[in-house]
């Protein structure tokens, strides 16, 4: 499509120039134009209720990339609040989260128990398998990532110390990571021309380093007690997981633990011992086959290089993970 197209009943106005620009109509009521707004976001992103706040006159715009697995998108909207409840939640609801950087306005995130008001230049990361809203009660701008869990490289109980708390960006890691992500946001219509799925893990690489950091910062005014072992652990484990022989009893005797304390260990911090190699292992697979670089390797070659010798084996655990053969999602990703 080129030029204007501009349709009502649930359609949004779309400027087309290499990526789509969605932004509602000029004309119709403010409640046809959230409308519009709450078909746009719910096909992007997740199926989501739009409700209304005190505004004579709604208008919002998205500028969107997909690149690789992660959806890469810039909101401005005037005041609404978003939210996701049980019944837009199915058992097949793929395992993402989402991040909100906070570019101008405020909002204020609820879930579970978790109240989270996110300024300028802060973020805040959340779960779509659960339901949460997004209170904005002024005009807003923002930058949202969304990307499967498993990118994140956290564990859930980490993970569960940084969702739905605002983070911010003015100190710390975070004065890295802030300009990069404004940057991002600023030339969002041109990464899917040219990123990379690379590319795309490098940005929740870089995001997961600064919530690592809070989830850090976190754990040690708590003062978790094993919690340095675990990360010892974790990182052994990182390093050796292209070597199919790693195994429970040779991690234990690494760090002069039995067997029954490391699954102990990780039980705690949501995973069984070979959960995690495993999802580790995949992850890595996943980044090699959405390579070109790696073109020239089979796709059982890429299995090998991160410990799984059986290629048979190898496709059907992937597809269980991912929904696709390592061969489709290579396809998948080419044409892309």
């Amino acid at each position: 499509m080129a030029g204007q197209a501009h349709l009502l009943g649930g359609r949004m106005r779309q400027e087309v120039s290499g990526m789509p620009r969605m932004t509602t109509p000029s004309d119709g009521t403010a409640a046809e134009r959230l409308e519009c707004w709450r078909d746009t976001i719910s096909r992007s992103l997740v199926p989501l209720e739009v409700l209304p706040r005190e505004c004579p006159d709604f208008h919002a715009s998205l500028h969107a990339a997909q690149v690789g697995p992660v959806q890469m998108s810039v909101i401005a909207a005037e005041p609404h609040t978003i939210a996701r409840t049980r019944r837009h939640i199915g058992s097949d609801a793929p395992d993402f989260f989402q991040l909100t950087l906070q570019l101008t306005g405020q909002g204020v995130l609820t879930q579970r128990d978790r109240q989270a008001r996110v300024r300028p230049g802060e973020l805040v990361v959340y779960d779509t398998r659960l339901p949460f809203t997004y209170d904005l009660d002024q005009r807003h701008s923002g930058l949202v990532l969304m990307f499967p869990r498993v990118m994140l490289q956290m564990t859930d109980r980490d993970l569960e110390r940084v969702t739905a708390t605002p983070v911010s960006c003015h100190d710390g890691i975070g004065q890295v990571v802030r300009p990069f992500l404004y940057g991002l946001a600023r030339k969002v219509t041109h990464v899917e021309s040219c990123g990379t799925p690379r590319f795309a893990d490098n940005v929740v690489d870089l995001v997961g380093t600064l919530l690592a950091e809070r989830a850090d910062a976190d754990r040690g005014a708590r003062d978790d007690g094993p919690g340095p072992l675990i990360r010892r652990i974790l990182v052994h484990m990182e390093q050796r997981l292209a070597d199919p022989g790693l195994s429970p009893e040779n991690i234990a005797a690494a760090h002069c633990i039995s067997r029954r304390y490391l699954y102990k260990l990780l039980a705690e911090q949501g995973y069984t011992v070979s959960g995690w190699i495993r999802e580790q292992r995949l992850a890595r697979c996943r980044r090699d086959l959405a390579d070109p670089a790696m073109d020239h390797l089979p796709v059982g070659a890429i299995g090998g290089r991160w410990g799984f010798p059986d290629p048979a084996h190898f496709s059907h655990i992937f597809k269980a993970a991912y929904g696709m053969s390592p061969r489709e999602a290579r396809a998948a990703w080419r044409n892309a």
